[in-house]
């Protein structure tokens, strides 16, 4: 009888590897390329959808610019954005079907060159000390939203499990790494150490103001091709 139950539970293990072999060679592995646009940039995207749960996806965008002005202490910046990114991620279809919850990393690429100018035409209020426009010129630099190598999660919809034309989403967040840098462009700071030290501090407040939200939202939508 023992005998017979090991024979039982030997077959049903061999039926059940058969069954969940027999389903994962199925699968028709499928290739989908698609145009995008979206927050970070226009480019395209690559995904493999190898098994009816999970694909791994490629994209590259860029080519995205956006202007902005916003005021800091009695200083006008105007800062304009340049945006690209790329990244590499595992896409998990928890029904088999469109819906799909994705994770992995992005390279982004988020910076901005920045010029500030008084609110009144003639002076600054940097720190709460007082400059003229006159002995310091502009305030120049950059700002970096996000750069280097970057966690991702996000969740989208995408027709990869069937050949042919179709829309494409996906929306998700990609952590932050604020950078400020300014300067001026009469380098008084270099002469005045109580100047160097009220940029340091405006450098500081900025990225204070920018390194509220955590996380840059990542929006994308595209048309798909599958094959």
């Amino acid at each position: 009888m023992l005998k017979m139950k090991k024979t039982l539970c030997l077959v049903g293990s061999a039926l059940a590897l058969t069954l969940i072999a027999s389903n994962s060679f199925a699968f028709d592995k499928k290739v989908t390329v698609s145009a995008i646009a979206g927050t970070t940039g226009f480019g395209a995207d690559a995904s493999w959808r190898f098994h009816e749960n999970l694909a791994v996806t490629a994209r590259y965008t860029d080519g995205l610019d956006l202007d902005t002005d916003f005021d800091e202490d009695g200083v006008n910046y105007n800062a304009d954005f340049g945006m690209k990114a790329s990244s590499v991620k595992m896409d998990y279809f928890p029904f088999g079907g469109r819906f799909f919850l994705s994770a992995g990393i992005m390279m982004p690429d988020i910076e901005a060159n920045v010029v500030g100018t008084p609110d009144d035409g003639s002076t600054y209020e940097i720190n709460d000390n007082t400059y003229t426009a006159t002995e310091i010129g502009s305030v120049v630099g950059s700002a970096t939203v996000s750069d280097g190598t970057q966690p991702y999660v996000g969740l989208g919809w995408r027709s990869s499990h069937q050949s042919g034309l179709s829309f494409f989403s996906e929306f998700g967040v990609v952590a932050t790494n604020v950078d400020v840098s300014l300067s001026t462009t009469r380098n008084l700071e270099a002469l005045n150490p109580q100047l160097q030290e009220d940029i340091r501090a405006e450098e500081q407040s900025l990225k204070d103001d920018i390194d509220k939200l955590p996380v840059f939202p990542v929006a994308v939508l595209g048309v798909s091709y599958t094959f």
